[in-house]
């Protein structure tokens, strides 16, 4: 079943909905126009309690004002674009610098600020479509784009992307939501148990972009290829997570096999277990370094390592990156993709 009501009003007047959609467990899934966002996701703990396991705001006001893109859809671009400049067919484009006036973070942030248009499908997806002007931030062409927020009674919530440009561009579209399963209310998610199918990573400059190596994660804080605490090397000597404040904010490259996992977090205390499946080539995994006592849902503050991301993506600066996976679409091809998470609970 999906349902519609009024959000909030952004001060030039427009009106943002939200949109929840709920399946015959209980479980049920809330998107707001204003970024295509991911406004919660209520699940069960093993004792049959619900709780919203999204960090975020429960207010228009939060999105607009206090953001670290919560839920958010990002593109066009997302992640970084080194010096925010690329070449596409012999021609130089120089993009929105938008992270310490240097580099180009989520395309500007402009499909994360933009009011998408919304149309129920069916009783349990919600699609959601945006066009991005010519030449918006820099970027090539006219970009249209569409999400499609799918909830099925399997307690698997899918984000299917398409997009388009008019003319030869890097495409690169993801969701920025911050997990805590334990719920919005928990402190931090450092004892929650991670799993990354990933023999190898991206590690970054001191602008957090990629050197272009990638690095094998065997013996370093970086192997979660067996599941641990995401707090149990968050705080070890490497440059890597020191830079980041002490914590994660790279890109995993995925070992995806078809039909497994990518990706995988338990939490103990609650026995909420997520599951993460894509077709990207790679996940950024983001433990919230940067969040200090931002007010968010219910009253709470959102400090430090109070959520994870697991943002499914191309590379970073893969416009700049031959040797990573290609991000260029020609003229009209259609990107298209699909994340999907399955929330279950165990013993």
């Amino acid at each position: 079943m999906v349902t519609k009501k009024l959000f909030g009003t952004l001060a030039d007047g427009r009106e943002i909905d939200i949109y929840e959609i709920k399946n015959i467990n209980g479980v049920s899934a809330s998107v707001i126009t204003y970024g295509a966002t991911w406004q919660s996701l209520f699940a069960p703990d093993r004792n049959g309690n619900f709780k919203d396991i999204l960090i975020g705001f429960d207010d228009i006001e939060g999105h607009v004002e206090r953001t670290d893109y919560q839920g958010m859809i990002v593109g066009r671009y997302a992640n970084r674009i080194c010096d925010g400049r690329f070449t596409v067919d012999g021609k130089e484009y120089s993009v929105t610098k938008n992270e310490k006036g240097i580099t180009c973070l989520h395309g500007g942030g402009e499909f994360s600020h933009a009011v998408w248009t919304a149309e129920i499908k069916g009783d349990n997806a919600l699609s959601l479509a945006y066009t991005s002007p010519e030449g918006s931030n820099g970027f090539p062409g006219v970009m249209t784009a569409e999400v499609i927020y799918t909830l099925s009674d399997d307690n698997e919530l899918s984000i299917d992307y398409k997009a388009s440009c008019t003319e030869a561009s890097p495409i690169n579209l993801t969701n920025h939501a911050y997990f805590n399963l334990g719920g919005f209310d928990r402190k931090d998610v450092l004892s929650q148990e991670l799993f990354i199918r990933a023999s190898r990573y991206t590690p970054i400059d001191t602008d957090s972009i990629p050197t272009g190596e990638l690095r094998d994660v065997t013996g370093t804080a970086f192997d979660f290829r067996e599941m641990k605490a995401i707090g149990r090397d968050i705080l070890d000597n490497d440059e890597q997570l020191v830079n980041c404040r002490n914590g994660y904010d790279h890109n995993f490259c995925l070992d995806n096999i078809a039909g497994e996992a990518s990706a995988a977090v338990y939490d103990p205390e609650s026995g909420r277990y997520m599951e993460m499946f894509t077709d990207l080539p790679g996940v950024q995994l983001y433990t919230g370094n940067f969040l200090e006592d931002v007010p968010g849902k219910g009253d709470t503050k959102m400090g430090k390592h109070a959520g994870f991301c697991l943002e499914t993506q191309y590379y970073p600066d893969s416009p700049n990156r031959p040797e990573f996976p290609n991000c260029v679409y020609a003229a009209g091809e259609e990107f298209k993709s699909r994340t999907s998470f399955k929330f279950s609970v165990k013993g």
